[in-house]
């Protein structure tokens, strides 16, 4: 999935990667924003912070939240979000080149802690990527209940034709009438052991070959959209779900990996400014799905962009005032 491909060139040091990856890059962000419900007494005063990113749309969004927020709370910051891939972003802020990002849990467990399985309880797995990350210089800070993992959707004519809300309806479904179940799904879920061969396993399901259509992302949400495939592999958090009113199957044996979204800051960086912390929390608990889907709609459907969005939404919740 997306946390995880989306990775720079390998390069033989660090110096090379962050050339690679554009560490080196970004400008200082200059919102004239004011405490709201967050950053009161301005705590990060003093303080010269860096944020990241990777480079895709609630990425994007969600290190701008970050940058915003710091600012509010009185530090000067530096944005280097969009930086292409997973493994630049996480190493700018393990080396110290930035001070914080918003990272997946998912993504640290299996990819960059090198686990196999992951953890079905969301904040198990937390707890888990925290813990051995405190290793690495890193700190997580607590979760989101945002979690920007697989799921199959369906159009509502669909929907209401077959009745189906969870994979073992759908499962059920593929059982009783075989040509029902059709599926538009990308290479790489076809092929991944979390993607479509372990869910078919896990939900016992058996979907025939010819039944199946490997596709772009992007393709695969219009097709869903259209009809053309029943059900049709997509991101849960994407804002394309929203604005084409696709319905998400619940996920009931808890087979996916959860990819839950939380501050991952320097640890340095932390001891030196504790109050970090109580600046991004009240925000991070307000971030779910519902939340990233609207967001990433208006960057992604409606063209908007990120940074404002980002500014948009901290004000709306109060967590900052424009000054």
């Amino acid at each position: 999935m997306r946390h995880l491909r989306r990775v720079c060139v390998p390069a033989a040091a660090l110096l090379l990667l962050a050339a690679g990856c554009g560490l080196t890059s970004g400008s200082p962000m200059v919102d004239d924003v004011e405490p709201g419900s967050i950053g009161r007494g301005r705590p990060l005063e003093g303080a010269s912070l860096t944020v990241t990113s990777k480079e895709f749309t609630e990425q994007l969004i969600l290190g701008a939240i970050m940058g915003i927020a710091f600012e509010a709370a009185g530090a000067d910051v530096l944005d280097r979000t969009g930086i292409q891939g997973s493994i630049g972003a996480r190493e700018a802020v393990k080396s110290g080149d930035a001070d914080g990002m918003y990272e997946y849990t998912g993504t640290a467990w299996i990819t960059y802690q090198g686990n196999s399985d992951p953890i079905t309880d969301p904040q198990k797995q937390w707890e888990a990527v925290r813990k051995a990350d405190l290793e690495n210089g890193l700190t997580w800070l607590p979760k989101a209940a945002l979690n920007n993992t697989y799921a199959l959707a369906m159009n509502r004519s669909n929907f209401e034709k077959y009745g189906t809300k969870t994979l073992s309806d759908v499962a059920a479904l593929a059982k009783k009438d075989p040509g029902a179940v059709t599926l538009c799904v990308e290479s790489e879920f076809a092929n991944r052991a979390d993607g479509l061969p372990g869910m078919e396993k896990a939900y016992g399901m058996d979907v025939p070959a010819k039944n199946i259509t490997q596709m772009d992302t992007g393709i695969i949400y219009t097709q869903a959209a259209k009809g053309s495939c029943t059900y049709g592999e997509v991101f849960t958090t994407d804002g394309r779900i929203k604005s084409m009113d696709l319905v998400v199957m619940e996920d009931d044996k808890k087979f996916f990996p959860n990819y839950n979204v939380a501050p991952e800051i320097n640890t340095k960086t932390l001891k030196e400014w504790p109050a970090i912390a109580e600046v991004l929390d009240p925000i991070t608990k307000k971030l779910d799905n519902t939340v990233a889907q609207e967001l990433n709609a208006k960057v992604d459907v409606d063209g908007e962009d990120p940074h404002q969005v980002a500014l948009d939404w901290l004000v709306k919740e109060g967590f900052v005032k424009e000054g």
